[in-house]
């Protein structure tokens, strides 16, 4: 049954897996540009597809995976592939023979999902790109996300990158694109994807998926115009959520112990790695706001240097609690003292 099979580190939240998504919102110009390379003949082996969280990476990956493999063009977009094509439907159940999917692993001893994507994921790659095509002599390797690869499976992945195969085609989807060592980001064509206007995303949300106009305007503006990611949003408790921090936010330096207390304990409850995730993402995001508000007033720029600082110590913390296992009620209170010391410090 689905539902016993192991969480997949690149799905968000409750929607369908980018592999069973047909449609890609406000990327008309990247897929152009992807569709010219292709058809040109003069396709770069490696791609790194950058930009924010939730805003069509995955789904863009898979959608060149649909055509470099051989499936039916559909619809106006360059990119667009028939689903009832066999090409989409064996890369929706993972069994196409030319297709390579690295990701983090699921570790059956902990009961969850690797922190990082792995050596032994890594080295999957050249031994799947030394093996002939089956069908229309492309090879396709999707590594989603790449920024999660730690240092030996970065330098195990360099082997493909340095002897690039022929017709082989490797996508990197990454969030942090400077996390990636420089001797893989040079060998790759970046291809910045970038988030459309809020207004659209939220006219989007609405059109296509139902949303009010109130809610669907909230829901982009936390997502930063990102489509995806404001329709995740927009399915869970995150509005909410982010109401109650503006408020325990409000009076930093000062902290109410027992709102923190009571925001730390919903990460022990059910969903609470997501809970915790939305946490770090808005905590981070707030110290970046500060950041960019001080760098704009006369006389603030070490102020701003400050709220650079807490928000990097904030990025660092997030990474380890996932890496090393940290205890995420700990973590939580770790998090909100690093934006209180910021707070009192620039006062």
């Amino acid at each position: 049954m689905a539902e016993d099979l192991p969480p997949e580190p690149d799905r968000e939240g409750d929607l369908p897996h980018p592999r069973e998504t047909y449609e890609l919102f406000g990327q008309e110009e990247a897929e152009r540009q992807a569709a010219q390379a292709f058809e040109s003949g003069r396709m770069h082996h490696a791609w790194m597809i950058t930009g924010p969280k939730g805003v069509g990476k995955a789904t863009f990956a898979w959608r060149l995976t649909r055509r470099a493999l051989g499936a039916v063009p559909a619809g106006e977009a360059p990119l667009g592939a028939l689903a009832e094509d066999p090409v989409c439907r064996r890369l929706e159940v993972l069994s196409h023979p030319d297709f390579l999917l690295i990701r983090r692993p699921y570790d059956d001893k902990r009961g969850k999902l690797r922190a990082e994507i792995t050596v032994d994921e890594s080295r999957r790659a050249p031994e799947f790109f030394s093996k002939s095509a089956s069908g229309r002599a492309w090879r396709v390797c999707i590594v989603d996300a790449a920024d999660e690869m730690n240092t030996n499976a970065a330098n195990a992945l360099l082997k493909t990158l340095e002897e690039p195969p022929a017709k082989g085609l490797l996508l990197l989807v990454t969030h942090a694109p400077g996390r990636l060592p420089t001797t893989i980001r040079s060998r790759c064509r970046r291809l910045v994807l970038r988030a459309p206007a809020e207004q659209a995303t939220a006219d989007w949300l609405v059109q296509r998926h139902g949303f009010d106009a109130d809610h669907a305007a909230r829901c982009a503006g936390l997502a930063g115009g990102a489509p995806g990611r404001a329709l995740a949003l927009g399915q869970s408790e995150a509005p909410k959520l982010k109401d109650t921090l503006d408020r325990v936010l409000s009076s930093l330096p000062r902290l109410d112990s027992r709102e923190v207390g009571a925001l730390a304990a919903q990460t022990s409850k059910k969903e609470g790695e997501a809970v915790r995730n939305l946490l770090m993402e808005f905590l981070e995001r707030h110290a970046q706001e500060r950041a960019r508000s001080a760098a704009l007033e006369a006389g603030e720029g070490e102020a701003a240097g400050i709220w650079v600082q807490a928000a990097d110590a904030l990025a660092r913390l997030a990474r380890e609690s996932e890496t090393l296992y940290l205890d995420p009620k700990q973590t939580v209170h770790a998090a909100f003292s690093i934006l209180r010391d910021a707070a009192q410090a620039t006062r």
